[in-house]
């Protein structure tokens, strides 16, 4: 039977047992969100001994099905005070799986002030002080440090220095199979896990079972249709295997939805300097790799190996996101300072999104100029060095504009608003304000249909039909978040029917089961009602799920502004 572990950080024992039977039916999002909703206190302190940190994989997780590599990983957020999944890519979720652990569970805070390193096996769980070496150390090196003393194929999760300091935007990093880093960046669970002193979770998968299919005939035919809705569909198959994610600055820069400046505007002339095809002839220059995957059986491949100036690595999963806030919000046009950055974000450990964000704000602020990117480099090493300054940036973009003052500071339950003008792309706007998360793109990715017309169109300057179209994408995603598939293939299923019915068959063929589409929607919406019950809980009401008042002001070049009433968001979680 599969196992769920928990683990006391504060006694050091283990409870291996077989999954409860309220967990049973459940994997990756939505095991998290559940587990959360009914296990942690809602007014605890995310820092302290009632928070809990879960990993989880999903339904798919670990099997030979496309694009099947994902873990979530679920506490009480530290950056929200909200709950919080944060999802991630690497090998550490796909071992969890071969082990057939269905999660574990991290709980308690130790006396004594050291850090340790979980080590499981299929013996067990034991713990070992961290070495001394690894602590204040980035994570490219620590991880090299692990894998040198426990084995060069073990999975490795780990926090960096911003963990170690509780820095609200910290996150977990986790070894890719080149050992790269891949990250569950969003929420500040980096923190969580610091503050119950896990400086790394390290996973060996020698002599454990691997993946049961109960119908392996099933699963093979359904998953060779997914495959190939994956291989065929132009985003997953053409786009972003090709450019990468950063394809869609220029993309949006068109549509006059790419934030600049700190959201005055939603276009600027200098948009390709940074764009995914400049990104894509730069790496092939350098003798780069335009194209890889962030855990085995990834087909779309949308990460790369992005070089230095003289050829050597610099970065992976080098996203839209990431380019974008330190782009043209912070207006740096300089695609290596930016490479920089977010090579510095990986081993630091913080979350790409949020800090970046946050030297927008800091611009905003005047601690540094506008487009300086030395300046901006200069900045962002101080939250290695943990000066106050540092520790401020590293505690994201509401932290920064609380302490100087602002209220031009883009965040919703204080996390940071991503890549996308929600004036300019208005489904997504719906998104930004109302899901349980903090403005989380991913959580109902509107962009799809508001700007790559994908599952249909709608305008994305206009209001008609956006509640439906951001409730509908939250609920789907909440589900696709559960089945340890990689969120973009949401482009295929969306389109091509027969991509989601190879997807539900697939989790059918592997635990005999007989799930419907009705059923998998069903799940969704579980899952947002207990992830919205946990923040009620906490003190969140409908009034927190609105946008910042400056969008109010128009955003050229549509010269749109944010008119969605209060009661019209509302709508949104109406179900």
């Amino acid at each position: 039977m599969p196992k769920f572990i928990r683990i006391d950080m504060a006694t050091k024992t283990v409870k291996t047992e077989e999954c409860p039977e309220q967990y049973a039916g459940l994997a990756g999002r939505g095991l998290t969100s559940i587990f959360v909703s009914n296990e942690v206190k809602p007014s605890c302190h995310p820092l302290g001994k009632y928070n809990k940190l879960i990993l989880a994989p999903g339904y798919l997780t670990g099997t030979s099905a496309a694009n099947s590599g994902r873990l979530s990983c679920g506490a009480k957020s530290p950056l929200t005070g909200g709950i919080k999944e944060s999802n991630t890519g690497g090998t550490f979720g796909q071992k969890m799986s071969k082990m057939d652990i269905k999660a574990m569970v991290f709980e308690g805070i130790p006396a004594e002030d050291k850090f340790y390193v979980v080590k499981v096996t299929m013996d067990g769980v034991t713990f070992d002080e961290a070495p001394a070496e690894t602590i204040g150390m980035g994570n490219y090196e620590a991880i090299k440090v692990l894998q040198a003393k426990y084995g060069p194929k073990v999975g490795v999760a780990i926090i960096g220095p911003a963990g170690e300091m509780r820095l609200t935007a910290a996150n977990i990093s986790f070894a890719d199979p080149q050992s790269n880093i891949r990250s569950a960046g969003r929420g500040g669970l980096g923190a969580v896990m610091g503050s119950k002193k896990i400086k790394a979770i390290v996973i060996d998968e020698a002599g454990a079972p691997g993946v049961t299919i109960a119908n392996t005939d099933a699963f093979k035919s359904a998953s060779k249709r997914f495959t190939n809705a994956l291989v065929t569909h132009p985003v997953t198959g053409q786009g972003l295997p090709k450019y990468g994610t950063n394809v869609l600055v220029n993309i949006l820069n068109e549509a006059g939805g790419l934030p600049t400046k700190n959201f005055r505007t939603g276009r600027n002339e200098w948009a390709n300097n940074i764009g995914g095809e400049t990104m894509a002839a730069t790496i092939e220059a350098r003798g780069g790799k335009t194209t890889h995957g962030c855990h085995a059986g990834c087909i779309i491949r949308c990460s790369q190996h992005y070089n230095d100036k003289e050829g050597k690595y610099l970065t992976s999963g080098f996203e839209y996101e990431t380019v974008w806030a330190l782009g043209a919000n912070a207006c740096v046009d300089d695609l290596d300072a930016i490479a920089y950055a977010d090579r510095e974000f990986d081993d630091v450990g913080v979350d790409s999104i949020e800090t970046a964000v946050a030297v927008g704000v800091a611009m905003e602020a005047g601690i540094i100029p506008w487009g300086d990117a030395k300046a901006m480099l200069d900045l962002i090493l101080e939250i290695r060095k943990g000066t106050p300054l540092g520790r401020i940036l590293g505690c994201g973009a509401g932290a920064v504009g609380q302490m100087y003052g602002l209220t031009r500071v883009p965040v919703v339950k204080n996390q940071a608003i991503p890549a996308y003008d929600p004036r300019a792309v208005k489904g997504v706007g719906l998104t930004y304000a109302t899901t349980p998360m903090g403005a989380d793109h991913t959580a109902g990715y509107a962009v799809a249909t508001n700007i790559l017309k994908v599952g249909g169109f709608v305008d994305p300057l206009g209001k008609e039909g956006q509640v439906e179209l951001s409730r509908n994408l939250q609920i789907a995603t909440a589900a696709v978040d559960s089945t340890g598939m990689c969120l973009f293939v949401a482009f295929a299923i969306l389109d091509i029917a027969d991509g989601f019915n190879a997807l539900v068959e697939m989790i059918n063929a592997r635990y005999n089961l007989s799930l419907t589409g009705d059923d998998v929607v069903a799940l969704g919406k579980t899952i947002l009602k207990a992830e919205r019950d946990f923040n009620k809980r906490a003190g969140f009401t409908n009034a927190h799920d609105r946008l910042p008042e400056f969008f109010e002001e128009e955003c050229a070049p549509h010269n749109v502004t944010w008119n969605f009433t209060d009661e019209e968001v509302d709508e949104v979680f109406n179900f």
